[in-house]
């Protein structure tokens, strides 16, 4: 087996120097987002670093759980911050809130609970 730096893990991948790297959480932006079903429906409070990604999957159930169930698909309300650590943190909080308390965030941002999909564009 290679010593160089530049050895594959496995044969079939490339080097290591040639993969693209890995960002770490300490460096990636992060996303909270609240998505509803309707108009004082259900709620959905999600985080990811791929706001855009996460909500092609919402939208198309692509994974199985508590929005395909409950057609839970329209963004209604989100925040980026500059490190996904943060915004892990606040979405935490968020679940934790009381609907009233959610209900009162979506309104500030979106007071006719339009889907704001289209604002991701470039993200």
């Amino acid at each position: 087996m290679s010593t160089s730096p530049v050895a594959s893990l496995h044969p079939s991948q490339p080097p290591l120097a040639s993969r693209p790297a890995i960002p770490h959480l300490s460096t990636m932006k992060g996303y909270v987002y609240i998505l509803a079903s309707k108009r004082n429906g259900t709620l959905y409070t999600g985080v990811t670093s791929d706001l855009p990604g996460r909500l092609f999957e919402h939208q198309n159930e692509l994974t199985p759980g508590f929005t395909s169930r409950y057609g839970v698909k329209t963004l209604v309300w989100f925040e980026e911050y500059d490190l996904v650590t943060t915004a892990i943190t606040r979405e935490k909080t968020i679940k934790k809130w009381p609907r009233q308390w959610k209900l009162n965030l979506i309104e500030a941002m979106n007071p006719d609970w339009d889907d704001i999909a289209h604002y991701l564009h470039g993200l």
